[in-house]
């Protein structure tokens, strides 16, 4: 349908109606519930997966490893609570997501859900390994023998290599997530084009670091930057904005 705005002919944007629980409010709520159980996604896997395991594991080092699981037990403990709370929160943000655009695009909506939980059940599988480990080590004393610290050091191997394949359906739930945004007018299309540049990024990152051996580390770091970027952008629209008020009425102006 068209309309004259300064006497240009401009076509209406479509309709693109979020949620179907009856008022903007209530979408939006769920979409803060979203971005907070996506704040707690991205906190507990900072903490736990980037501060706290280095603590611990050393790469190429059981002894080390072994040792660390001892005297730092509490930091293993810890660190085994957060991976725990990646699970919970990953697969609570996948469902909210799928709540929130369920509506918008159901195919899409449900890919997103769909990857989420798979990403959720591979760092499940490495909180199995670092519980192992820990009763491992645990069992063996004070001081722990070659082969406990062998165990205990491939458990923690196991569960980097976990995180590594999870990487896989990381990266693919980031791309659904921004098409739905870049497309629908709920979220700032730019907002959706770094959401599927970074997941493209996260996809080849993982093939390229469990495929290619010695592929710079620094090419590897630096290709989920854009999915980086798009994470905390998303988590902050969801917790400040929701989705816009203009989308919800149908006039959202897709074109930013």
């Amino acid at each position: 349908m068209n309309q004259q705005r300064s006497g240009v002919a401009v076509m209406e944007p479509a309709r693109h109606p979020i949620g179907d629980e009856g008022s903007l409010s209530t979408v939006r709520r769920t979409a803060r519930l979203t971005g907070l159980w996506y704040l707690a996604l991205a906190i507990a896997g900072m903490v736990g997966f980037l501060l706290l395991r280095p603590q611990v594991y050393v790469p190429g080092d059981p002894a080390a490893t072994a040792a660390n699981l001892v005297e730092q037990e509490g930091v293993a403990r810890l660190g085994l609570v957060l991976e725990l709370t990646v699970v919970v929160a990953q697969a609570l943000v996948a469902v909210w997501f799928y709540k929130l655009f369920r509506s918008i695009n159901q195919t899409a909506a449900f890919a997103l859900a769909l990857f989420g939980v798979v990403n959720s059940i591979a760092i499940m599988t490495s909180a199995v390994f670092m519980a192992t480990a820990l009763s491992v080590v645990g069992n063996a004393g004070l001081a722990p023998g070659a082969d406990a610290a062998a165990t205990a050091q491939l458990m923690y191997q196991l569960s980097a290599n976990s995180w590594a394949v999870g990487g896989l359906f990381f990266g693919l739930w980031l791309i659904p997530m921004g098409h739905i945004a870049a497309t629908s007018g709920a979220m700032p299309k730019w907002l959706g084009r770094v959401l599927i540049l970074g997941g493209g990024g996260y996809l080849l990152s993982t093939v390229l670091q469990l495929g290619l051996a010695g592929t710079p580390t620094w090419l590897i770091d630096v290709l989920p930057i854009p999915a980086t970027i798009g994470e905390l952008w998303i988590i902050g629209y969801l917790l400040l904005i929701g989705v816009r008020e203009t989308t919800w009425s149908g006039q959202a102006d897709v074109r930013r």
